[in-house]
C-alpha cells in the first residue's frame, strides 16, 4: 500500500512532470494496495472507494478482474520511473517521496500481483490483454537497463510465454490478423495492433509486417484515414467488417508504424494523426459536456479542423474525445501515449508532429483543469488531498465524479497516462523520453 505524500518541494507545480507526479500519487494512494496483504505484491482496486479486502476476501476474489487495466497500470508506473531516472534516480526523485518504493520496483510488484490474481498465470482468454502486458514488461526491462540494473528474468519469461500465445492467435483465417479471444471467432485491431507492436519491438519484423499488412488491407478506412474495429466470417463465408471506430485502436497501430519506420509506414502514420485531429476531437468549452462513446462509422464522422496553437499549450477549442467509463475509460489515454511518440519523431513532417503534440497537450490541460480534490469526508483513512480526474476531457471531474460517486481505476489511469504523455513532449522542461 502507498500513502499520499506531498510532492517534493524541488518540483515546480506548473511543470508537466509535476502534474504527472500528482496523478501518480493520487492513483497509487486511492487504488494501489497489496494483494491480500502479501508482501512483494501490488494491485489496483477496480473502484474507489472499495470495500476493505480483509472484510470480504471471497468477494474480492469473485469480483471483477480487469487484467488489461493492470497492464496499463504497469505502463504508467514505467512512465513515472522514467521521470525518476531523468531526475537522478535517487530516493528524493521518487514520484511518491523517498519513503516509498521507486516506480520501477512498484511496477515489478504489480506484475507479481497480476500473476497471483490471475490464478498463478499470465495467460488469459484475451489476446489483446496479454499483448498490453507484454508491451508493459518490455518497457519495464528497458527502464531497468537504462538505470543500469538487471531486468527481472521473470519479465523475459512473461514475454516468451505470451509470444507463444500471440503466434497461436495469428492464423490464415480471414486472410491474416490476430484473433481477439480464444473463442477464435473475431479478428480485430485491438489485438492485431498491440501484437504487431510487440513483434516489432522484440525483433520479429516479418510478423509485425504481416499484421500491419492485414490491418491495412482489411480494417483501414481510406475515406476516414482511421482503422475500423474488426472482422469476422459471415454465414456464407464472407468477411463481415465491424465498422466502429475507437480512439485507442489508432494508438498501437501508430506505434507499430513508427517502430517499423519504412517510408510507407511513416506516411500512413502521418495520415492517422491528421485523421485523429479531424474526426476524433470534440469541443473543449466548459459547460458543453461531451457525449460518451459516440460511434463513428464511414461517412458519419464530422470533418472539423482543430485550432492551431503552440505544441505545449491547450488547443483552446478541441480535445480528444473520451469513451466514458469501464474499459472505454482507458481508450484516449492509450491514444495519447502513441501520439506523444509521433510528436517526438523527427522522421514525420513538422506539421504532423505539431498536431500530435497539440492534441496531447490540449487534452492533458483539459483533464488537469477539470480535476477535483478528494475532500476529508470522502476518504476514511487514505486519499485525502488526492485528485480525481474526469471521465471526459471536455467535462469537469465534479460532474462525472461528484463526491460520493464510485470512481473507476480505468479513467484515472487514463488521465495519468495523458499527463505522462504530455511530460514527454518536445519543449517540456521536465520531459523524459518514452516508448
Amino acid at each position: 500500500m502507498t500513502r499520499l505524500d506531498p510532492a517534493p518541494a524541488r518540483q515546480d507545480p506548473f511543470r508537466w512532470d509535476a502534474r504527472a507526479n500528482q496523478a501518480a500519487q493520487s492513483v497509487t494512494a486511492l487504488f494501489g494496495r497489496r494483494l491480500f496483504f502479501l508482501p512483494g505484491t501490488h494491485l489496483g482496486a477496480v473502484k474507489w472507494p472499495s470495500p476493505a479486502w480483509h472484510k470480504d476476501p471471497m468477494g474480492a476474489l469473485a469480483g471483477p478482474w480487469h487484467y488489461w487495466w493492470q497492464a496499463h497500470y504497469v505502463d504508467c508506473l514505467v512512465d513515472a520511473g522514467r521521470r525518476e531516472l531523468a531526475n537522478g534516480a535517487t530516493p528524493a526523485a521518487r514520484f511518491n517521496g523517498p519513503g516509498h518504493p521507486s516506480a520501477g520496483r512498484l511496477a515489478s510488484r504489480l506484475v507479481t500481483g497480476i500473476r497471483l490474481r490471475n490464478a498463478f498465470t499470465f495467460v488469459n482468454s484475451y489476446y489483446d490483454d496479454m499483448a498490453w502486458l507484454a508491451l508493459a514488461t518490455h518497457r519495464l526491462d528497458t527502464l531497468a537497463g537504462e538505470a543500469r540494473r538487471r531486468g527481472r528474468r521473470r519479465n523475459a519469461r512473461v514475454r516468451r510465454s505470451l509470444t507463444l500465445q500471440f503466434e497461436a492467435a495469428c492464423t490464415d483465417d480471414l486472410n491474416g490478423g490476430a484473433f481477439w479471444s480464444k473463442k477464435r471467432d473475431f479478428k480485430n485491431t485491438p489485438a492485431s495492433a498491440p501484437i504487431a507492436l510487440h513483434f516489432a519491438r522484440t525483433d520479429h519484423p516479418q510478423k509485425a509486417r504481416a499484421l500491419l499488412d492485414w490491418l491495412d488491407a482489411t480494417l483501414f478506412d481510406p475515406d476516414q484515414g482511421l482503422y475500423l474495429d474488426g472482422a469476422r466470417l459471415g454465414p456464407a463465408g464472407e468477411v463481415l467488417v465491424e465498422r466502429t471506430v475507437y480512439t485507442y485502436n489508432q494508438g498501437p497501430v501508430l506505434g507499430a508504424l513508427l517502430e517499423m519506420g519504412g517510408e510507407a509506414d511513416l506516411a500512413r502514420a502521418a495520415m492517422v494523426v491528421d485523421a485523429v485531429d479531424r474526426l476524433l476531437t470534440v469541443p473543449s468549452s466548459t459547460g458543453k459536456p461531451q457525449a460518451p462513446s459516440p460511434v463513428r462509422t464511414a461517412g458519419s464522422a464530422p470533418s472539423t479542423g482543430a485550432v492551431a496553437s503552440s505544441p505545449m499549450t491547450s488547443s483552446g477549442g478541441r480535445v480528444l474525445r473520451c469513451e466514458g467509463s469501464g474499459d472505454g475509460g482507458l481508450f484516449t489515454g492509450i491514444l495519447c501515449r502513441y501520439l506523444a511518440l509521433a510528436a517526438a519523431d523527427g522522421r514525420l513532417p513538422a506539421q504532423t508532429r505539431t498536431t500530435a503534440a497539440r492534441l496531447v497537450a490540449g487534452t492533458a490541460e483539459a483533464l488537469w483543469s477539470g480535476k477535483r480534490t478528494v475532500q476529508a469526508g470522502e476518504a476514511a483513512d487514505r486519499g485525502h488531498g488526492a485528485v480525481i480526474f474526469s471521465q471526459h476531457a471536455a467535462q469537469p471531474g465534479g460532474e462525472t465524479y461528484p463526491p460520493g460517486a464510485a470512481v473507476e481505476l480505468s479513467t484515472q489511469l487514463q488521465a495519468w497516462m495523458v499527463l505522462e504523455a504530455a511530460a514527454t513532449l518536445p519543449g517540456n522542461a521536465g520531459n523524459a523520453s518514452s516508448n
